[in-house]
């Protein structure tokens, strides 16, 4: 049996930071008055990790989740040996490659081709080795004459491109991916995506970090999720997921109560103009969507962590600034990325628009909303039936959607079903265990 990739314990990482009032001084200052710091000294301690213990089997994918300042890519570099731990212990078994910051490990005044060859000896490789795989990297990275020219001029895309390339032609057995891919373009990440898939299917193994969510739950075996510095969660993809997710939720629904209370004259006005930014807004303004709410359950109760199959209610509380005769609300479901799970409104649904002359309150309800687990965000509407804006409020909500503890299935909508069997000649013999069934209770079909 191989030995584990990684092995973390009670590991710990802290850095200095310099306290208020904290500034070095000019040398001439530092000669006439005997200090660089004026006597002030830097005491504040950030625990950036605390007592992170963990096992990476060889093999095996795992993603490290977590909201900015968590500690994601203090654990990435110290698993890189960039970074040295405060206190605990560390021990990586194979070559590692890491692609973890921009333009890392280029120097900016020589070309592409001259840095290929330095960064790929810095990852172990010998110059022969280089030279064989040399037009593989280059073809890889896709950057063509661009590869002669100074790396000060490329784009950030090239940068992550030519790293990237780099870094999976050294045959690493430990892969280490810092959200770098992001600023890929669309081909560039599937070509990544393709590759990283190859090297976990030769026995690599895998530590990425990524706020893309369906990203770690395609590739990732498990995931980790930090907060804090600690770990929080550990296990199953899907189910630590879930969990930072419905932590995320939680909060942006606090977030939301606090916005509509600024709205609504509280005493935070700066949490409305950050929700203006966030919201984009157009119309004619005769009309106005004044709130918009995410009910869930039975009890319909406020809140933006729902589960595959959960009855909600979308929830809009509409003001005219005079009186319509013609008008349509409507409710639109899209992923983060803009793309379309569902959406519907009253002209649609049969409704004949007659006369709105005062507040009212809309709900679209839901009973079994079958979407897959992950995020969404809706855009809500009042408008003319030919789609002339009153009041159109996109990504007015975002909610979290957590797999369904009694049915899993993959792709973005999930509805009811159930498996059949039907004898087809004149005898078929099948055993099987049903969801629920204990091994002595087999069904037979003859």
């Amino acid at each position: 049996m191989s030995p584990p990739a990684v092995v973390a314990s009670g590991l710990c990482k802290r850095y200095r930071r310099a306290a208020g009032g904290y500034r070095l001084r000019t040398l001439k200052s530092a000669l006439l008055e005997g200090s660089l710091t004026g006597g002030l000294a830097s005491t504040e301690v950030v625990e950036a990790l605390t007592d992170v213990s963990f096992e990476v089997a060889a093999g095996e994918a795992v993603g490290i989740i977590g909201g900015n300042g968590s500690g994601k890519s203090t654990l990435i570099k110290l698993v890189a040996g960039l970074l040295p731990p405060t206190s605990g212990e560390l021990s990586v078994n194979g070559r590692v490659a890491a692609l973890i910051e921009l333009g890392a490990g280029f120097h900016p005044e020589i070309s592409g081709r001259e840095n290929v060859f330095i960064n790929g000896a810095l990852l172990g490789l010998s110059r022969r080795r280089i030279e064989q795989r040399y037009d593989d990297i280059v073809e890889f990275a896709g950057l063509g004459d661009f590869i002669e020219e100074p790396i000060k001029y490329y784009s950030s895309g090239m940068y992550v491109r030519l790293g990237f390339s780099v870094a999976i032609h050294t045959d690493p057995e430990v892969l280490l991916v810092d959200e770098v891919l992001a600023v890929g373009d669309e081909e560039f990440v599937h070509r990544c995506l393709a590759r990283i898939e190859e090297h976990l299917a030769g026995g690599g193994t895998l530590l990425v970090v990524s706020h893309t969510m369906t990203l770690i739950d395609e590739i990732c075996d498990r995931a980790m999720w930090l907060d804090g510095g600690r770990i929080r969660g550990l296990g199953s993809t899907r189910r630590v997921i879930d969990a930072y997710l419905e932590s995320v939720a939680a909060r942006e629904g606090e977030a939301h109560d606090r916005r509509r209370q600024s709205d609504q004259g509280g005493q935070d006005p700066t949490i409305a103009a950050d929700a203006a930014e966030e919201v984009e807004r157009w119309g004619s303004g005769q009309a106005e969507i004044v709130a918009t709410r995410l009910l869930a359950g039975e009890e319909r109760q406020e809140r933006y962590h729902v589960h595959c199959g959960e009855a909600v209610a979308f929830e809009l509380d509409v003001e005219p600034k005079e009186e319509l005769s013609d008008f349509v609300f409507g409710v639109g479901v899209k992923t983060p990325r803009g793309v379309d799970c569902w959406g519907t409104n009253t002209d649609l649904a049969g409704f004949e628009a007659r006369s709105l002359a005062g507040p009212v309150r809309i709900r679209l309800v839901c009973p079994e909303l079958r979407l897959a687990p992950g995020e969404y965000t809706v855009d809500v509407a009042v408008h003319a039936r030919d789609g002339r804006a009153y009041d159109y409020r996109r990504r007015a909500l975002r909610f979290t959607v957590a797999e369904s503890t009694q049915q899993r299935s993959i792709g973005l909508y999930l509805p009811d079903h159930e498996w059949q069997v039907e004898t087809l000649g004149a005898r078929t013999d099948i055993d099987w265990l049903s969801p629920g069934q204990q091994v002595g209770d087999q069904r037979r079909i003859e």
